[in-house]
């Protein structure tokens, strides 16, 4: 199982966010010291999320995620305000590996099978956001229906993969809720990263046995309650 380190960035400065609320950020820094950070610690690949994109201010961050995408030189998958074919197809020319589209997808589904057919499916991933069973759009701040629904219609519509974000648990360092996660796993047969409430190496085992695919690891990791070689070693 793979295991993505999350670089979140907001106004130029590496963030976690607790339940996707920007007043409560908490700064880490640089981001591209923090990917070094995890790049020393042995991380192979980044989950990298432009968190102004997501409340709208898409061209935020570009400069620092450029450069964080250049220097690092790894497998990145990037999300947060790609709203248009374009935008996603200007970042996976410039070097990303995927892109995660949320609110795109969810307004004009068919640009998944265009991008897919463009750069190959693997290159394209459909955000699923989830509250109470809904799916969440535009930096969480609106539902819009049945999760699984809508994950159904992202593979329908040519999504190589999935990531599922348990918003409901996200950022609290709780731990994971795995009923949701597992009825994903039973709808679809597309590969599924999975973040939110991820706190233990445990939390990791479990969602290993599901079949997950990956993990995104943000808060808990920050934090120092979980570190990355006990991630990764429970990931193998």
């Amino acid at each position: 199982m793979r295991v993505f380190p999350a670089v979140d960035i907001l106004n130029g400065q590496c963030v976690q966010l607790v339940q996707g609320r920007r007043d409560s950020a908490t700064l880490f820094g640089d981001p591209l010291a923090c990917a070094r950070r995890w790049l020393d610690l042995g991380a192979e690949r980044l989950h990298v999320v432009n968190l102004d994109g997501a409340f709208g201010e898409s061209a935020t961050n570009a400069d620092r995620i450029q450069a964080l995408i250049q220097e690092t030189g790894i497998e990145i998958q990037l999300g947060g305000g790609i709203r248009s074919f374009t935008d996603a197809a200007s970042w996976l020319e410039t070097g990303v590996e995927r892109v995660i589209l949320g609110t795109l997808a969810t307004r004009d589904p068919p640009v998944l099978k265009q991008l897919s057919d463009e750069y190959g499916s693997a290159r394209i991933m459909a955000g699923v956001d989830a509250r109470g069973g809904e799916i969440t759009i535009e930096g969480w701040q609106k539902s819009g229906g049945d999760y699984l629904v809508w994950a159904e219609r992202f593979e329908d519509m040519g999504a190589g993969s999935l990531l599922f974000t348990n918003v409901d648990v996200e950022g609290l360092q709780a731990g994971i809720d795995p009923e949701p996660v597992a009825r994903l796993l039973q709808r679809t047969r597309l590969p599924i990263t999975v973040a939110g409430g991820i706190t233990t190496a445990g939390d990791i085992r479990t969602l290993k046995a599901l079949g997950a695919f990956g993990v995104v690891l943000g808060s808990a990791l920050y934090s120092g309650r979980l570190h990355l070689q006990e991630a990764m070693e429970a990931a193998q």
